[in-house]
């Protein structure tokens, strides 16, 4: 089992009616160096322009990014490559960012490698420190910032897991 972190940008809240921008995943191991990063061209027309600007991008360069069925199965490709045994999803905002992975998945690939489920890092967090209330208070253990670039997002959330792991979480790192 490997735990892959992801974060996506999106310009809008939903899939399909909206698109996903960009996406970063990084396998939690000890060097943090097996890293994808993906950049896909709107699969709709509409868009908020005040959720497409917290990626950076104007919608001109938005449309010219990567065809998502090419990126989505060279992420499938990636994964197999640099994960042993299941691949499972953990995010920070797993409800915001499985979504959109799942639903690129399926739609264009037919199938999702990650399976059904996915791990929120504020879950673990909050169930170490026995308080539901501990949920958003584990951000500090990040080292990069959290910049809405999604691989360095994804960076700063497995760099956190791994101070998890520090403080007892029981995991397998490869």
């Amino acid at each position: 089992m490997s735990l892959v972190v992801v974060d996506i940008e999106a310009d809008g809240p939903i899939p399909h009616k909206y698109s996903m921008v960009c996406f970063g995943a990084v396998v939690v191991e000890p060097t943090l160096t097996k890293r994808f990063y993906g950049k896909v061209k709107p699969i709709s027309n509409e868009f908020m322009p005040e959720a497409l600007a917290v990626s950076g991008f104007s919608r001109a360069e938005h449309e010219t990014f990567d065809n998502p069925k090419e990126v989505m199965a060279a992420f499938k490709t990636w994964l197999g490559k640099n994960t042993v045994g299941s691949a499972v999803f953990i995010s920070d905002n797993l409800a915001f960012d499985w979504q959109w992975i799942n639903y690129y998945f399926h739609f264009f690939l037919g199938k999702n490698p990650f399976g059904h489920s996915g791990r929120r890092i504020g879950d673990l967090y909050a169930g170490m420190q026995m308080d539901i209330k501990q949920g958003t208070s584990w951000k500090h253990l990040r080292q990069t910032s959290h910049d809405h670039n999604p691989v360095n997002d994804a960076l700063g959330n497995a760099e956190a897991l791994l101070k998890l792991h520090e403080m007892g979480l029981k995991m397998k790192l490869e």
